[in-house]
């Protein structure tokens, strides 16, 4: 079965995983959610994330989550920008998540980046998600 919103669902795993309190979760590889990973590994959000390819061809991640005092490092991390809804913010709009406490995670023409490294490079694009 085809999967709508695949970004949704690797959020969404996350989020289950760490109200489970789990070390790692899988979710299925693209290189359009490795770039996204990479930001919140940047920002810290995450300890790291590895590939893993099967033999059939499809790929698949496994991301280590990060806690702090035995809870998540990742109070809060929502999709923004839908499939049946985009959002789109200019490089003047773009949002501050608990003011400037969180991060917002945008696809931009440099590449997926956070909302402060859209602002450094003075870009701006499609905001996929929110993380707090």
């Amino acid at each position: 079965m085809a999967m709508n919103d695949p970004l949704g669902d690797m959020l969404t795993r996350i989020r289950n995983a760490q109200m489970r309190a789990k070390e790692r979760v899988s979710t299925p590889g693209s290189s359009f959610r490795a770039r996204v990973l990479d930001v919140l590994k940047n920002e810290g959000y995450i300890r790291g994330y590895s590939m893993t390819e099967h033999k059939d061809g499809r790929t698949e991640f496994e991301i280590e989550l990060k806690y702090f005092d035995g809870e998540p490092v990742i109070r809060e991390i929502a999709r923004v920008s839908k499939p049946g809804r985009r959002i789109y913010a200019g490089v003047k709009e773009l949002p501050q998540v608990y003011n400037g406490l969180g991060i917002a995670i945008l696809s931009t023409p440099r590449g997926v980046l956070s909302d402060t490294e859209a602002r450094e490079a003075h870009v701006g694009g499609e905001v996929l998600c929110t993380v707090f």
